[in-house]
């Protein structure tokens, strides 16, 4: 296998930028980096929905090259906005309009020819952590492993989840101010979540990266969603 001029072997020759659950990224120059999943699954289709969002605008990494398991991609340099909010840089109102604002921007690039239905691009894992305030973009949206075409609920019901595992987590050193994220952002990010709790939830609780502490919270996660959502959606 090839990838962007790379041959078998040669990627173990770059340096190592971060680890993730489930794929490595390595350094290959000041520009690119390359991703490469430990388990080779093919990230073709992924790679052609970021390539799709990207030419429309979206700010995401810019793509390079793919071949199976491995993609070179533009290097973003910046904190992530999860980090700005730990530094105190960011305030949890500006953090739940950005993670709005780049719900709103994604869902609103046009689909590719093979979505069908109201089906548009969905990310599936827009959460602060995954949010890089880049140098080149502004806040740009990574780790698209779980990119796929679906309805726009799906994607802000996952959004709502994965801030209330953090809200629900009573040892959690963020649980509090988690909570409050989670009832901003269902304010502002629009749509209707409770359409597709349940279908975020399993997808959320069948996820093989989860440990089982965390998918102990799934479940009390989409509780606090269902509990706060009428309130701030619906005016109840």
């Amino acid at each position: 296998m090839t990838t962007g001029g790379f041959a078998d072997g040669a990627v173990e020759f770059l340096p190592v930028l971060a680890v993730g659950a489930t794929a490595d990224i390595f350094v290959v120059d000041d520009e690119r980096v390359l991703r490469r999943y430990r388990d080779l699954r093919d990230a073709t289709a992924e790679a052609a929905l970021m390539r799709h969002v990207w030419e429309h605008g979206f700010p995401a990494p810019a793509l390079h090259s793919s071949d199976g398991a491995e993609v070179v991609m533009e290097r973003l340099y910046g904190p992530t906005l999860l980090q700005a909010l730990a530094s105190g840089e960011f305030s949890l109102q500006d953090a739940v309009e950005i993670m709005a604002d780049l719900h709103q921007r994604l869902h609103a690039v046009p689909p590719p020819p093979e979505a069908t239905g109201d089906d548009v691009v969905i990310h599936l894992n827009l959460h602060p952590g995954n949010v890089v305030l880049s140098e080149t973009h502004g806040p740009a949206l990574v780790d698209w492993a779980k990119v796929t075409l679906g309805p726009v609920d799906l994607d802000i019901a996952m959004s709502a989840i994965i801030l209330a595992e953090v809200a629900v987590d009573s040892g959690g050193d963020y649980s509090r101010a988690a909570r409050a994220m989670l009832v901003n952002f269902l304010a502002v990010a629009g749509g209707n979540p409770l359409a597709q709790l349940d279908a975020a939830a399993q997808d959320r609780f069948d996820d093989p990266v989860l440990q089982p502490g965390e998918r102990r919270l799934v479940a009390p996660a989409a509780a606090l969603v269902r509990r706060y959502a009428p309130s701030v959606i619906f005016g109840a």
